[in-house]
């Protein structure tokens, strides 16, 4: 302070209001316990990390109690049913091993997921790659090359095109009729050969996957190839039926003795996963709502989204239980998911829960037991 010499008093004291034992007592609690400050010596897996940030601040310790949510629902004895829904440049973005890894783990029992991710995987499968580009680059040159960009990876159209002939090609083998999301994409997990695969890992598991909004992606373009050729000839395709979707994906919360949602982004799976719960009435299901929530994104609440709701207003539909188990970190999912995932595998903590078993009979689930 100008004029005043170092060491030297102020000459004067701030006076504090004193406090009552009452409030007192409650500042003590407030004051209780420190901000943790993790020693990077210290943390020598992911596992570790996660734990350290659960005592940190801000998305930190959010991401943290992330993890908390996921070994919670694996130490849960009535061994919740996990739905995980899968929104956004995922596979494009690398995490294609990441989730197929947590399907493998027994981490995961339905996948709600949008079009674009599992065709993606698909494309994969096949024989295609996604490439690092760049977000800035020339959009121009770029298709003129037949390169078309997803922010800063690259895909080649011509096995764009190609694979979603192949979705249409595979429709026109299969009976005609009303087909469920889940149906279909078992058809077509059954015709891929590649054990990296998020969808030929489902398949094998038995994880059923659903796509809610499956027109629009890649499948839906390939499913309008093989409806075009029906209508020219002048014989019935194969259809998704969206409601049959529904009905299928309710029998499983019914049957459940508990359910848990993992939302990675939001979109339309999050909101699909959470209808599932209301819709459960149906089926006369008394104890609606997650027994346990997360969710990894950057979607805003200000606006009023459905991405970026808060768990707590899904309270308010039913959605998640008022006791419910849950965390939110908004965190971009390419960051957050291989450091929830690899924690989840190298703690094992998915090792007790064994396969959950789903016997359908066409649209009816006949048997859900573990």
């Amino acid at each position: 302070m100008p004029g005043v010499k170092d060491g030297e008093p102020l000459g004067f004291t701030y006076i504090y209001p004193e406090l009552d034992a009452a409030a007192q007592r409650r500042k003590d609690e407030l004051l209780e316990t420190p901000v943790a400050q993790p020693s990077p010596g210290e943390t020598q897996s992911a596992a570790a990390l996660l734990r350290a940030m659960q005592g940190m601040g801000v998305q930190a310790r959010n991401l943290g109690e992330c993890y908390r949510v996921l070994r919670a629902i694996c130490d849960d004895s009535d061994r919740p049913t996990v739905f995980l829904g899968l929104a956004g440049p995922l596979v494009a973005g690398g995490l294609r091993q990441v989730i197929r890894e947590l399907i493998e783990s027994g981490l995961v029992d339905v996948v709600v997921s949008t079009g674009a991710i599992l065709y993606q995987d698909l494309y994969q499968a096949r024989g295609w790659q996604h490439y690092r580009g760049d977000p800035g680059a020339d959009d121009g040159e770029l298709r003129g090359l037949l390169v078309d960009r997803i922010y800063d990876a690259y895909v080649d159209e011509r096995g764009f095109g190609e694979s979603d002939t192949w979705v249409g090609l595979v429709a026109d083998e299969l009976a005609p009729g009303a087909w469920s999301s889940r149906q279909f994409m078992d058809a077509l997990a059954d015709r891929i050969d590649d054990p990296l695969s998020i969808v030929q890992t489902c398949r094998a598991r038995g994880v059923p996957m659903f796509v809610p909004a499956i027109n629009d992606s890649s499948i839906g373009i390939g499913l309008t190839e093989h409806h075009h050729r029906c209508v020219r000839a002048g014989r019935p395709g194969l259809r998704i039926d969206s409601i049959q979707d529904n009905y299928e994906i309710t029998q499983i919360v019914a049957q459940s003795p508990a359910t848990a949602a993992f939302y990675v982004a939001g979109g339309v799976p999050k909101n699909y996963i959470n209808d599932s719960i209301v819709m459960s009435y149906i089926f006369n299901r008394g104890d609606a709502g997650h027994r346990y929530a997360l969710q990894v994104t950057t979607a805003v609440t200000a606006d009023g989204g459905l991405s970026g709701s808060t768990l707590d207003e899904a309270k308010s539909w039913g959605k998640v239980r008022l006791n419910a188990a849950r965390a939110m970190a908004w965190v971009e999912p390419t960051v957050a998911l291989p450091l929830l995932a690899s924690a989840a595998l190298q703690e094992g903590i998915a090792r007790h829960r064994g396969r959950l078993e789903l016997v359908w009979n066409g649209e009816i689930l006949e048997k859900l037991s573990r």
